[in-house]
């Protein structure tokens, strides 16, 4: 959708919804336009989502709650007065009637979800640690049998080893498995990743 015209899938999504949350879905599009004439509509995950250089945020109807879904809404606390926090965290969830925040507190929400998109701010990535995963005793019997490739996977990077013991370790049939544990033990010996074709 270009920026500014309302997107008829969001009219669609708001008629389907019960009549009780189609006020709130209504209050929370028009404060989005309100704040910022340059909005684009689209539906994400099935549900109307505003971008506005990048997602700014989505709305959603569920049974017994309607939610008003900001992208960044760790990022915008430090910008927000107590109230408008306070406000911010009620938008996250508003039972089925039960009100929202007022239109003036909606379009200061929204503003600030468009100035950090205007500013370019990333919202921070949560680097999700991996377990780490045991060595199999036949992997590590072939490995002792070629001193190369013992000294050359100690030294790996962790995602490296990773690599090749998930490879390993997903083989279905017996005769997979030591087909590449064989090919393992070859290429790294030599040095190489898992998917040195590739790098």
């Amino acid at each position: 959708m270009r920026p500014g015209l309302f997107d008829p899938r969001i009219d669609a999504y708001i008629a389907k919804a019960q009549p009780a949350a189609q006020p709130i879905l209504n209050e929370i599009r028009a404060a989005v336009h309100a704040a910022c004439p340059d909005v684009e509509e689209t539906l994400k995950w099935r549900t109307p989502t505003f971008d506005y250089k990048g997602i700014m945020l989505g709305m959603a109807s569920f049974r017994k709650y309607t939610t008003m879904s900001f992208w960044k809404p760790k990022l915008m606390r430090d910008r927000l007065s107590a109230a408008d926090r306070k406000a911010l965290d009620r938008a996250g969830e508003v039972k089925i009637g039960d009100a929202l925040p007022g239109r003036a507190v909606l379009v200061r929400l929204v503003k600030v979800a468009a100035q950090l998109n205007d500013e370019g701010v990333a919202q921070p990535r949560v680097a999700r640690k991996k377990p780490a995963l045991k060595t199999p005793a036949y992997f590590t019997a072939a490995l002792k049998k070629n001193a190369a490739a013992r000294a050359r996977f100690a030294a790996f990077p962790p995602s490296h080893r990773r690599e090749y013991l998930e490879w390993v370790t997903e083989a279905k049939q017996e005769e997979t498995r030591q087909r590449r544990v064989a090919q393992a033990v070859e290429w790294i010996a030599q040095g190489k990743g898992r998917n040195w074709k590739y790098e």
